[in-house]
């Protein structure tokens, strides 16, 4: 049940556009830094979290596309065969 439950928040808040939530991040960061004990500051304190959760899941996949596009990009590395170090006996 909490798991479903979940699993469809999750699927409306990827749903949702990042720069509309960056838009309210400044609102939730200032109504989290004022305490007081309301439901109101527990969800703003959520809401907070959640623009947060989104910003930090689309940094990371773009950091991934990213890397996969320069992997594309560049050569193929050729392995080095390892040789003999430069070693000599020094009395």
């Amino acid at each position: 049940m909490i798991e479903n439950t979940l699993d469809k928040l999750a699927e409306k808040i990827l749903g949702l556009d990042e720069a509309s939530l960056a838009t309210l991040w400044d609102k939730y960061k200032t109504r989290m830094d004022n305490f007081d004990r309301s439901r109101e500051w527990e969800k703003a304190v959520v809401i907070f979290f959640i623009i947060n959760a989104v910003r930090a899941k689309n940094h990371i996949f773009n950091e991934h596309i990213r890397l996969e596009e320069q992997m594309a990009k560049s050569p193929p590395q050729k392995t080095i065969k390892s040789k003999k170090p430069d070693l000599r006996i020094i009395k």
